[in-house]
C-alpha cells in the first residue's frame, strides 16, 4: 500500500541520516588527527514502480566513501624524520609487531612521525615501521622490482655504529714555480704532506717531495716528484719525473710524466697507481696539456686543491630525508652516507584502498595495481621532512552538514508519526 511505503521510506530515511551523522561524528572527532581522510556519505533514491494515480515511496539508501586522494595542509615540525607526501603517492609502512615474526605486510600512509627505537628502526608511536630500499655500500640503490613490495625492508639505522672508509684515490692540483728550474736558482725542494685513512680508519700521510732540476744554463722545466708512505715506515712508493711545456699555446702545462718507481702514468686519465700499506691508491696529477692539472708558472709554489675519498671513523649524529626519498646518515666527522631510499606508492584509484587503523590503508582489487616510484618522479609528488599532513576535515563544513542531517532526521521522524496517526484513524473507522 502507498501508506505503508511512506512508513518504510521514513524508516529508511532515519537509517540513512543516522549513517550520515556517524560519518560526521567520525570526521569531527578526527579533525586534529594527522593524516586523517574524511568520510563522505552519499544518498541514493530508490524508486518503486507506480501505477496511474498512485505513487509508492521507494525510500533512500546510502553509500560511504573515504576520500583518500584528498590531501591536507602540511605543518612544519622539529623532527627530521617527520615525513609527509606533497602531492600524489603514499609511504610504505608495516606493523612493528611483524618485526619479531619475520613477516612483512605492506600498508600505506601519507604521513608519519618516525623515530628510531631501541633497535634503530624508524617507528611511529602507533607502531608503524617505515619501509624502503637499502643502499649499497657506495650509496647506490640496487635495481629492484617496482611492482611488488618484496624488495622493501624496514628502515633500520645503526645509531651506535662507528663508520669509516679507506682512501683509495687522491687528486693533486698545485702550481710549481717556473723560476726554480732556471740556471742559478737555489733548487729548493717543495714539501707537501697529504693525509689519508687506512683500512682500519687510522690517519696516515703520503709525503711528497718536489725537487726541481737546476741546469747549468737555460731552463729545464723538469721536476722530480717523490712519494713516501708513513704507513710503510716512510718508504718510497713512487718516483716520477715531471716535464712542463713552455710553448706559447700550452705554457705551464704537463708535457710528460715518466715513472722511475711506482705505477705507470696513464695519459688518458692523468693518474698513476701507487701501493701504500693498505693497498693500491690512485694519484691524479692531471692530463698532458690540461690547464686544470699540475702546472708550472711564475715564481710561487701554491697547492691549489687537494681532494681525496675516504673518511675517518665517526659516530652517526643525525638522520635526514630529502625530497627524493633518500635517507642520509650524518656522522660527527662531517661526512654523510646514503643508507636507504623511501619510494612512493601509487595506484590508479586511491579511494579504492581498504582503510585500516592509524591512518593506514591496504591495496585492494578496487584500488588497482600499485607501483613503487621514486619520489618526485612519474605521477607522484615529493617527500617533505620536518612536516606532517593535517586532517582533511573542515569542522565548519561538518557542523553545517550536522545541522542539515538533524533537520532531515526530525522530518523523517515526523513522517513516521504522521503515518502512525493515519493508520490509527483507519483502525478507528466503525462498521
Amino acid at each position: 500500500m502507498t501508506i505503508s511505503s511512506s512508513l518504510n521510506a521514513g524508516v529508511a530515511a532515519l537509517t540513512a541520516n543516522a549513517s550520515r551523522l556517524a560519518t560526521i561524528s567520525d570526521n569531527i572527532a578526527n579533525s586534529s588527527t594527522f593524516g586523517y581522510k574524511r568520510v563522505e556519505t552519499d544518498f541514493h533514491a530508490m524508486v518503486n514502480a507506480s501505477g496511474r494515480g498512485t505513487y509508492s515511496a521507494g525510500g533512500v539508501r546510502t553509500t560511504n566513501q573515504r576520500l583518500i586522494d584528498q590531501r591536507g595542509s602540511l605543518v612544519s615540525t622539529g623532527n627530521s624524520t617527520d615525513l609527509a607526501v606533497r602531492g600524489r603517492g603514499m609511504l610504505p609502512v608495516m606493523r612493528s609487531s611483524q618485526l619479531s615474526v619475520g613477516t612483512q605486510e605492506m600498508m600505506l600512509t601519507t604521513t608519519g612521525s618516525f623515530r628510531a627505537n631501541e633497535q634503530g628502526y624508524l617507528v611511529t608511536e602507533s607502531g608503524l615501521v617505515l619501509m624502503g630500499w637499502r643502499a649499497n655500500a657506495d650509496g647506490s640503490i640496487p635495481n629492484l622490482p617496482r611492482d611488488t613490495s618484496d624488495g622493501l625492508e624496514p628502515v633500520q639505522l645503526s645509531v651506535n655504529q662507528l663508520s669509516g672508509s679507506p682512501t683509495t684515490e687522491m687528486v693533486l692540483r698545485m702550481n710549481l714555480p717556473a723560476t726554480a728550474t732556471e740556471a742559478g736558482s737555489a733548487g729548493e725542494t717543495q714539501p707537501l704532506s697529504v693525509e689519508y685513512f687506512d683500512n682500519l680508519g687510522k690517519s696516515e700521510n703520503v709525503q711528497i717531495e718536489l725537487i726541481p732540476t737546476v741546469p747549468a744554463t737555460g731552463t729545464s722545466n723538469e721536476w722530480t716528484m717523490i712519494l713516501r708512505d708513513t704507513g710503510s715506515g716512510g718508504a718510497i712508493v713512487g718516483e716520477y719525473t715531471l716535464v712542463f711545456d713552455d710553448s706559447r699555446t700550452s705554457g705551464g702545462t704537463l708535457q710528460s710524466v715518466t715513472a722511475t718507481t711506482g705505477g705507470a702514468y696513464d695519459p688518458a686519465t692523468g693518474s698513476m697507481v701507487i701501493n701504500v700499506a693498505g693497498g693500491p691508491m690512485e694519484i691524479n696529477v692531471g692530463q698532458i696539456g690540461a690547464a686544470d692539472g699540475i702546472t708550472q708558472l711564475s715564481d710561487t709554489f701554491a697547492p691549489v686543491s687537494i681532494t681525496k675519498d675516504g673518511n675517518a671513523v665517526g659516530t652517526m649524529s643525525r638522520v635526514e630525508v630529502d625530497e627524493n626519498g633518500y635517507v642520509y646518515a650524518f656522522f660527527d666527522t662531517g661526512v654523510s652516507r646514503r643508507v636507504f631510499q623511501i619510494p612512493l606508492v601509487d595506484m590508479p584509484n586511491p579511494n579504492g584502498l581498504v582503510a585500516l587503523d592509524s591512518q593506514t590503508y591496504a591495496p585492494s582489487r578496487d584500488s588497482g595495481t600499485y607501483f613503487l616510484w621514486d619520489a618526485g618522479d612519474g605521477p607522484t609528488g615529493d617527500l617533505v621532512s620536518f612536516a606532517r599532513e593535517e586532517s582533511t576535515t573542515d569542522v565548519a563544513t561538518e557542523l553545517t552538514a550536522m545541522i542539515q542531517t538533524q533537520r532531515a532526521y526530525s522530518s523523517s521522524a515526523k513522517v513516521i508519526q504522521t503515518v502512525d496517526e493515519m493508520l490509527q484513524e483507519t483502525t478507528n473507522i466503525k462498521r
